[in-house]
């Protein structure tokens, strides 16, 4: 003899499962997702960052060169900042920012540099990725 139950057995089974296939998808969909959600925190507020970049070339009381020329830290930091202007559009990262304004003349392609306090040329892009990564290790964690 066949009850309503039993003939709503398959259904009941079929109901029973959308939980536990959401709940597969979910952590699929949560491992594949991790590598953005770690990058959007580490790039969180690119701006701020940026703008810290800048400040830190300013205040650095290194000398920069350009082109051969020797700026301070000022004056390079005055340059950054309208090539960020210029480029912002296309910076997404402190690490993009660091590439295009920080890296070298994009008009005769030198590097820029600076001279480090114990008198060493530098090029200002290995100088300006060290001071990042201190400045992401100074940040507070997100909990």
């Amino acid at each position: 003899m066949t009850t309503p139950l039993a003939a709503a057995d398959p259904l009941i089974r079929s109901i029973r499962a959308v939980p536990l296939l959401f709940r597969v998808f979910a952590a699929v969909l949560s491992v594949l997702a991790a590598p953005a959600v770690a990058e959007a925190t580490q790039t969180d507020e690119p701006d701020t960052t940026i703008e810290y970049l800048i400040s830190h070339v300013s205040g650095s009381g290194l000398t920069f060169i350009r082109n051969a020329r020797r700026y301070s830290g000022a004056e390079a930091a005055e340059h950054m900042y309208r090539k960020y202007e210029h480029f912002k559009d296309e910076i997404r990262t402190p690490e993009d920012f660091i590439a295009r304004c920080a890296t070298r003349s994009l008009l005769s392609g030198k590097p820029y540099l600076i001279i480090t306090e114990q008198g060493e040329e530098t090029p200002t892009s290995d100088w300006l990725a060290r001071a990042l990564e201190d400045y992401r290790a100074r940040r507070p964690k997100d909990p």
